[in-house]
């Protein structure tokens, strides 16, 4: 399944969110869930990692702190611990006659059950284990309005990720190798093809196995990957994410041209800030690199750029 998450877990007001935050909420995650869909199918050939893509956005009611409880019970019923925040247009999904706020008892003869301290994620994340291993079609089991069914979504293979909307002021992006996490300022300032390209790249990070390689080579995070040989190297996999990231993008049927124009137009906003700094190419750079790789590809898709071959290779040699 491709595992699109609730917003992540961050202060609420006091008085907790109610259902028109809720409801914006909700419809952030789904211009995740539907960008992350599109690259995660689109670029399976080149995904070693794979899982059936469902098109279910899912979420627990123990996510939700005491004071939002209430209104989040309200506004996506819950008549199951386990339910549907949101459902990506024309996945299988979909197609399969899923909606937002369907309760999920069960995945095969597995029943989904909660069992986490509020608020926490646990729950959901167990559910969304039990999809990453299950087979196409998957078999669920539904509950709407008090009346359960079976559903057998004939989900496609997709590469295995999970992505993630953070909550807070920061222009954050970040994958740590299984979770691509961006940040909602994202999402209030760009035109979905836009945040394509942030997701993209980190999504690449992903695929390069860029955590593990880069903590193989001893660097250093915080202060000290600021300097030298960390520095270099943290460099080195920037530029290999905005490689490979046009190929996801080209390979999803985005314009092969929208991560150079992206960094043209948006990278004053970044510049300075989340993609900036010594373990990161200044803005020029990038445009330079991206534009030599989107000239690299090919009139045919699925395009498995020379850059796949890294993600076995250390850092460093």
């Amino acid at each position: 399944m491709i595992a699109v998450l609730l917003l992540a877990a961050a202060p609420a007001p006091a008085a907790g969110l109610d259902a028109s935050a809720l409801e914006a909420l909700r419809a952030i995650d789904l211009r995740l869930a539907t960008i992350a869909h599109r690259l995660v199918i689109g670029n399976v050939a080149l995904c070693r990692d794979r899982s059936p893509a469902t098109g279910l956005v899912l979420h627990a009611a123990t996510q939700y702190d005491a004071a939002t409880a209430g209104a989040a019970r309200a506004t996506f019923g819950f008549s199951t611990p386990i339910a549907v925040e949101a459902v990506v247009a024309g996945s299988a999904g979909a197609r399969a006659g899923i909606a937002a706020n369907d309760g999920i008892v069960a995945l095969e003869e597995t029943k989904l059950v909660a069992t986490a301290t509020p608020p926490s994620s646990i729950d959901r994340d167990r559910a969304l284990d039990l999809f990453e291993q299950a087979s196409s079609p998957v078999r669920v089991t539904i509950d709407r309005g008090g009346a359960r069914r079976p559903v057998a979504i004939d989900a496609p293979a997709a590469c295995r990720a999970r992505f993630e909307v953070l909550l807070g002021p920061e222009m954050t992006a970040q994958s740590d190798g299984r979770i691509v996490q961006i940040g909602v300022r994202f999402f209030e300032r760009y035109r979905d093809d836009e945040v394509a390209v942030v997701v993209a790249h980190e999504l690449a990070h992903t695929i390069l196995r860029h955590r593990v390689r880069l903590e193989a080579a001893g660097v250093k995070g915080g202060l000290l990957g600021e300097l030298g040989r960390n520095a270099r190297l943290g460099q080195q996999a920037e530029t290999e994410a905005d490689e490979l990231g046009v190929a996801l993008l080209y390979n999803a049927g985005y314009d092969v041209a929208s991560a150079a124009r992206f960094w043209r137009e948006r990278g004053g906003d970044i510049d300075g800030g989340l993609f900036r700094s010594r373990t990161h190419p200044a803005t020029k750079q990038r445009i330079e690199a991206i534009e030599r790789a989107a000239a690299a590809v090919p009139a045919r898709r699925p395009y498995l750029p020379a850059i796949l071959a890294t993600r076995d290779q250390p850092f460093g040699k």
